[in-house]
């Protein structure tokens, strides 16, 4: 697993009014270390200037700056490294790919040769520099349409190695990110060359797209790993629409045949969320470009919203293990007798699905109350408890909790109605509960009911009358409070519109009246696995790093997976960190079969030592529980 931190000095470099040549952009930047100092890192970018003024309808020119830094944060020494000199970059130079080898520093973009821009003048050149102040040589690469070019940092079987996207800007034709092999330098500019290798251009395709609609483009150049070369990439969704997304993923190609893919994330690591990205010359943008491996994490370079140059870092062991299912499937570990509860077709109450259980550890036993259905498609509470947390030692047979109140009974036949998706928190001597209140009628609303600690192991069942806890009219579920106060106040943790929202109470008794403003805490993201809509899990965790919180995403394939979130532990409101990977997906039968297939929907996390339980519902059916170590999230989601 992993997540992504965008660095606190975002935009590293942005243009300003010094130089002429980057007074309008500076974006799409690529970084090397220095071939002797490993300290130093160069870096160039797409710097772009405001145009002539005459005449009139001069284009936007890109040319190429040089930067460096000693700390990789602060970068100075600018200067115009690459500009417009041959016919063939005449209106422009862009989108730079840099790669050292064998003391040379390789610098691929993108050259125009005419305007307005048209495909067949879209092509990759190459400048080769050794100090960054003079440029050795210059060459126009591909004959055909091509961007995004980036040389190998090291020989493959005896050949240097290149990736490039072809026919990017050709609407007639799909854009294909491609491998190159060359025998010597001179092989990389040979005309003759690309027209052979164009004709079998089939043979050096990586195919990756997802989708027809999909676009993708190269992004840094590969860096090597133990377990393949790492290839940074752009994976636009929805291309040919106005609704594009703009993700970066990546991709592991085999280390002695860069032809063969050997892993690939599942979805984006990173979308455009933060306003640099989302605002700009070209909104809604976020384009890789570089990539470096710096101690245990991956730097991944990238241009934001087509105006600014931003980094993000990955820890590197998490990215590589979220390449391959079986790396995914060991972020948490599945009971080996999951189900561990299924329904009791002898049970009414319980006979069509059980599942979505809340959990509390009381006397060294955990405690499930958790939601099961009637053939009619009431939801009633049953009760099981573990001493291990896996193996069920016993199981009520009838239901503990029931529709009481003139807001969860049924108002249509075998209509959904009922109590739903309880969550359970333990203040003082009490135990408060919190769940869905339906009757098929009126939106779904959190109902709170309580229990002292004592009668509820005493197997009395003196449940409080049900309060609505959440505002007529307004659709809320996933509810439930933090376990102690925060700043002398109860701190609401619920769901309205797809969002996650946080209210705050002085009393229990105060609750109805002030779950009035509902603070948006943490949405979707457009275009990753939890873009439809979010919802807590179970209740939050206290650490030592802060409120580890859990919550289920919902993506475009309709999948119901876990996520989590670090959040501050004085102020909830703050976000210190958000896995960029699920958890738990669906992936087993009993995970993938049922009344809802491709759910797992967890609603209580029981934390014994460094061991957390995630009890969860199956496809809306079943119940299973699924461990994971403490420390092992709190390291992917440290600050």
């Amino acid at each position: 697993m992993f997540s992504v931190k965008r660095s606190a000095y975002n935009p590293i470099i942005k243009p300003g009014n010094k130089y002429q040549w980057e007074t309008s952009a500076a974006f799409n930047w690529s970084a090397v270390n220095d071939k002797k100092d490993k300290k130093t890192t160069h870096c160039v970018y797409r710097a772009i200037s405001e145009p002539d003024l005459v005449p009139q309808s001069s284009p936007y020119i890109s040319t190429i700056g040089y930067a460096k830094s000693i700390d990789g944060i602060f970068y100075d020494k600018k200067s115009q490294l690459v500009k417009p000199e041959f016919t063939w970059e005449r209106y422009g130079c862009e989108d730079p790919r840099i790669t050292e080898l064998d003391g040379k520093y390789y610098i691929f973009y993108t050259a125009l040769s005419a305007f307005p821009f048209r495909y067949f003048g879209i092509k990759v050149a190459c400048a080769v520099t050794r100090d960054f102040k003079t440029l050795e040589s210059k060459h126009l690469v591909t004959p055909f349409n091509a961007k995004a070019m980036a040389l190998f940092p090291g020989r493959i079987n005896g050949k240097l190695t290149a990736v490039l996207t072809a026919n990017t800007d050709n609407a007639k034709r799909t854009a294909r990110i491609a491998i190159a092999q060359f025998d010597h330098e001179e092989e990389i500019w040979d005309i003759a060359y690309w027209r052979d290798w164009y004709k079998r251009i089939s043979k050096n395709v990586l195919h990756i797209r997802r989708a027809a609609t999909d676009h993708v483009e190269v992004g840094a150049a590969p860096v090597k790993t133990k377990d393949g070369w790492l290839l940074v990439y752009a994976h636009i969704q929805n291309y040919p629409t106005d609704h594009k997304i703009f993700g970066i993923e990546a991709l592991l190609l085999d280390l002695k045949d860069p032809r063969k893919i050997v892993g690939r994330t599942k979805h984006p690591i990173m979308v455009p969320e933060e306003s640099y990205e989302k605002y700009g010359q070209v909104p809604n943008v976020i384009f890789p470009s570089g990539a470096l491996i710096r101690d245990k994490n991956l730097n991944i370079f990238y241009g934001a919203a087509d105006t600014t140059s931003c980094v993000a870092e990955v820890k590197l062991d998490g990215l590589l293990q979220s390449m391959s299912p079986k790396g995914r499937e060991s972020y948490s570990t599945r009971f080996n007798k999951n189900p561990i509860m299924r329904p009791v077709k002898k049970h009414p109450w319980e006979s069509k699905a059980v599942f979505n259980p809340a959990a509390i550890d009381l006397d060294g036993r955990v405690h499930i109350i958790y939601r099961a259905n009637a053939e009619n498609n009431t939801s009633t509470m049953g009760y099981a408890v573990s001493k291990n947390g896996l193996n069920i030692d016993e199981r009520l047979p009838e239901p503990i909790y029931t529709p009481r109140a003139d807001f969860e009974m049924k108002k249509i036949i075998n209509g959904n109605s009922g109590c739903e998706d309880p969550r359970i928190v333990k203040i003082g001597n009490i135990l408060y509960m919190f769940y869905t209140a339906y009757n098929g009628i009126t939106v779904p609303r959190v109902a709170m009911t309580w229990i002292s600690v004592n009668d509820f192991l005493k197997r009395k069942w003196n449940w409080s009358r049900p309060v609505l806890v959440t505002p007529p009219g307004i659709d809320d579920k996933d509810a439930c409070i933090f376990p102690e106060k925060i700043d002398g106040k109860y701190c609401f943790i619920h769901r309205i519109n797809h969002k996650i929202c946080i209210d705050f109470w002085t009393s229990f008794k105060a609750a109805p009246k002030e779950t009035t403003r509902g603070i948006m805490l943490m949405g979707s993201r457009y275009g990753m696995w939890d873009s439809k809509k979010i919802g807590l899990a179970g209740p939050p965790l206290k650490t030592k790093a802060g409120w580890l919180m859990f919550y289920h995403g919902i993506g475009e394939d309709l999948h119901y997976r876990l996520g989590a979130a670090l959040l501050d532990i004085k102020n909830p409101l703050t976000i210190l960190s958000r896995t960029d990977e699920a958890i738990l997906e669906p992936v087993k039968k009993y995970e993938k079969q049922g009344q809802i297939p491709n759910v797992v929907f967890p609603c209580s996390h029981i934390l014994r030592g460094d061991t957390i339980y995630h009890y969860y519902g199956g496809a809306d059916s079943v119940i299973g529980v699924a461990t994971q170590k403490l420390s092992k999230i709190l390291s992917t989601l440290a600050v």
